[in-house]
């Protein structure tokens, strides 16, 4: 628990940060993949054809955002069983049932989930005729 805990906290303040080839633009983004930061570094975007910025401007956005991607993934995978893709589980493609399959372990296996109770916890002071 220690590891995962210092392995959490090394991403913490992390940021990855990616520049345009032409130098134009860069982002960075966090371990979320947050953009937290854009920059213009000349001029030259105000000559652009807006689809051509928006192009400049969303392809550095994405590289950095999958560069943390991979950074976060190589930070977690050790903690992940060898059956998990951790890249599938980040973008959200992770399927249990598959995971569960490569582990060579049923749904059935696992029995049924746990019955909670649909209503309220009682109140202090209420009793009902189970507590008197």
């Amino acid at each position: 628990m220690e590891r995962l805990a210092d392995a959490s906290a090394s991403l913490e303040s992390a940021t990855e940060e990616v520049v345009a080839k032409n130098r134009l633009v860069g982002a960075k983004v966090d371990a979320t993949g947050e953009l937290i930061e854009l920059k213009f570094h000349t001029r030259a975007y105000r000559d652009m054809a807006p689809a051509e910025l928006a192009a400049a401007v969303t392809d550095v956005v994405n590289r950095a955002r999958r560069q943390m991607a991979e950074r976060v993934s190589g930070v977690y995978s050790p903690f992940l069983p060898e059956e998990v893709d951790t890249r599938a589980a980040m973008d959200g493609r992770l399927d249990p049932r598959e995971v569960l399959d490569r582990m060579g372990v049923s749904l059935d296996d696992l029995g049924s989930p746990p019955v909670f109770p649909s209503a309220p916890f009682p109140k202090e002071g209420d009793r009902d005729e189970r507590t008197r």
